[in-house]
Order: structure tokens, then C-alpha cells, then sequence
């Protein structure tokens, strides 16, 4: 392989280094089954997984991320794991130059019949960016054979023996950009928790005793929610937003952790994503508040049924008589036994309680 690792101005690494690179670094090794902690903290046992891998790949066991190693890694895959690339510093990498990135340019047109197309200008920009995605959302796995058999003869005989490979990194990193877009799949991430351990005290407690006196007067109780985290929220919010015409997608604001582009290639690309992104959360156009009592950890979602008449003792010790309807969406005085141990029914959201009804 003739690709240029000095290209990508790799800093030396070693034990006692902490930064992003470090915890790419350490994402790569446990991906090639060298177990380590992945928290960006370059330490001894990093240090002793990094010597395995240089062993293993016939490397001097220095333990330094230098070029010698990084060269061996990025053609591996680590080189889509650096923080940051540009799709450019990919291309120039991969030895493309501007003719090579102008028949790229021209043959993700042709494939994805991209319109409007992307100016080939041999310059693979945010735009170029923005036709790659689209072309992995149209073509998927077939993006990388459909490239070999559209590229240019100049091309595959500028690259040689480099193109395969080539064109498999590209293809990753074109799959990699194209799942940062919007979409349903995002609906994965983030997941809420329906542990009540994950409620913070005191309310915690107040469920829990809530819970035991539901339990022991013969009550079905399903938890279907209680924590979610802010990304969630923030995923969930923005969806609607944009769904409802609210909020332009490229208005939303970024959050840490959630490196998502709800800008696609077409305006009813990301319309459509918003509307896929709603129904995998099934909230409908639903407001979600970015912040709110189960981002707070003070809130449950919870389905209580019971057959018949129960009898179930209160907060306050008292024993309550508790008949149809049989479940705790509508009955209130269910809800008012709730209310004695500190647990508070919001009227218009059905399995929703927390901390003070909202």
C-alpha cells in the first residue's frame, strides 16, 4: 500500500496522554478484541494493549502510537476514527487528487441521480458531503461496487493496487456519514430507562412504597417508563419540531454526544426522517419537552391494573376500597391514593405520575 500516513499529522501517543484521539485509539483496539477501558486516558493497560497489537502485527512493542503503527491501523479502519476528518483529508489519504476527486464527484451523480447534482469541483466539500449521504441512503452496500464500475479508467489506473482498498474505506466512511443523518434508527439510541432505581431519591422511595401497597392489595403493575435521558429528550423534541414546520433543521441547535444531521440532501429528506424518527418513537406530533420530570429522574410511567374490588392500603395507613374502572389512567381514586405516599397522577397524559403531576 502506498498511502500517506504523514497526510494525517498524527500526534505521537503514548501512556500518560488523555484526549479524544487517545479514546479512538482505544475504541480500535477493543474492536480488534484488545480489551481496554475506552475513556481517553492512555494508561498502563492501554499502554500493555497497544504492545499486543503492535506484537500481533509484527510492529515494534514500543507501546507509541507513531506512524509506523498508525500506518498499520489506519488501513484497518482506525483512519475513519479520527476525530474530526475531513472527507478531503480522506480523499488526499487515499491518494486522491482533484481529477480523481472530480470523476468521484461525477460518478456519485450518476449513481444516486443526485438533483440537484453536486458540482464536481474536485474540492469534496459539505455539499459533496451532503451527495454522499444521500447516495448510501439510495444505494446502501451497493455504493461501493456501483463506484469500482463507474470510476473513470484514469482512475482505477492512478490508484492501481490502492483501489480496493480504497474504495472500502470510502464506502465505511460514506456509511458512517450517512447514519449520522435523522432518521428512525436513532430511535435505538438513548434508551429510556423503566427502572425505578434509576428515579432519584426521595422519590424513588415514595414509588417504591407506592408500588409495594399496589403489589399487596393484588394490583397488576407494568413499568413502561421512568428516566430519560436529556439526548433522548432532545431527539424526541427536535423530530416534532421539525415535523411540524416549528423548527428548519438546520436551525436546531447541537448538544454534546449526539452527533446527528437532520439536514438531508432535500427538504423532504428531512421532513420524511423527522416523520420516521416519530413514528419509531410512536409520540405522534407530541411535544416533548427538552426538559421535564423524567429527565429529572422524577417521574413514572407505569400501567396499574386490577380485577374487581381491591382493597389497598394508603400512605396514611388507612385501608381504601378501590372498584371500576380498573385501571389507574382513569380512576381516580386511585390517583388519591397516590397522592397520600407522595406519587402524583397527571390527568392528561394516561400512564404518566411523578413527583408533582407535571
Amino acid at each position: 500500500m502506498t498511502f500517506n500516513i504523514n497526510l494525517l499529522k498524527l500526534p505521537v501517543l503514548k501512556q500518560g496522554y488523555n484526549n479524544s484521539l487517545v479514546l479512538a485509539w482505544q475504541s480500535f483496539l477493543n474492536e480488534n478484541g484488545f480489551s481496554v477501558t475506552a475513556d481517553g486516558d492512555f494508561g498502563k493497560i492501554t499502554d500493555q494493549a497497544t504492545r499486543s497489537y503492535q506484537r500481533q502485527n509484527n510492529l515494534p512493542m514500543t507501546g507509541i502510537l507513531d506512524n509506523t503503527t498508525y500506518a498499520r491501523a489506519a488501513i484497518q479502519g482506525f483512519v475513519l476514527k479520527i476525530p474530526s476528518l475531513s472527507a478531503n483529508l480522506l480523499l488526499s489519504y487515499l491518494r486522491f487528487d482533484v481529477p480523481e476527486i472530480i470523476d468521484l464527484q461525477h460518478s456519485l451523480n450518476a449513481i444516486a441521480q443526485l438533483t440537484p447534482p453536486i458540482k464536481a469541483d474536485g474540492d469534496f466539500g459539505a455539499r459533496s458531503v451532503k451527495g454522499l449521504k444521500e447516495a448510501y441512503k439510495k444505494r446502501d452496500i451497493r455504493l461501493r461496487s456501483e463506484l469500482e464500475a463507474q470510476l473513470q479508467l484514469a482512475t482505477k489506473t492512478k490508484l492501481g493496487s490502492d483501489l480496493s482498498l480504497a474504495l472500502d474505506l470510502f464506502s465505511k466512511y460514506a456509511k458512517q456519514q450517512r447514519f449520522c443523518l435523522s432518521g428512525p434508527y436513532w430511535a435505538d439510541r438513548f434508551p429510556t430507562s423503566m427502572l425505578i432505581a434509576d428515579i432519584a431519591s426521595p422519590f424513588r422511595e415514595r414509588v417504591l412504597t407506592f408500588q409495594k401497597a399496589l403489589l399487596k392489595a393484588g394490583c397488576k403493575v407494568v413499568v413502561t417508563a421512568t428516566y430519560r435521558p436529556r439526548e433522548r429528550a432532545f431527539l424526541m423534541h427536535y423530530a416534532a419540531q421539525i415535523h411540524s414546520g416549528n423548527v428548519d433543521p438546520e436551525s436546531v441547535p447541537a448538544l454534546d454526544g449526539v452527533d446527528i444531521d437532520w439536514v438531508h440532501y432535500t427538504p423532504e429528506g428531512s421532513l420524511q426522517a423527522a416523520q420516521m424518527m416519530l413514528d419509531a418513537y410512536d409520540i405522534g406530533d407530541n411535544p416533548v419537552a427538552l426538559k421535564s420530570r423524567h429527565t429529572q429522574r422524577l417521574a413514572v410511567d407505569w400501567e396499574v391494573t386490577w380485577k374487581g374490588k381491591i382493597r389497598i392500603q394508603d400512605g396514611y395507613g388507612r385501608v381504601v376500597t378501590i372498584g371500576d374502572p380498573p385501571n389507574s389512567t382513569e380512576n381516580q381514586d386511585m390517583w388519591k391514593v397516590g397522592e397520600s405516599f407522595g406519587v402524583y397522577k397527571l390527568a392528561g397524559d394516561p400512564p404518566h405520575w411523578s413527583v408533582d403531576g407535571y
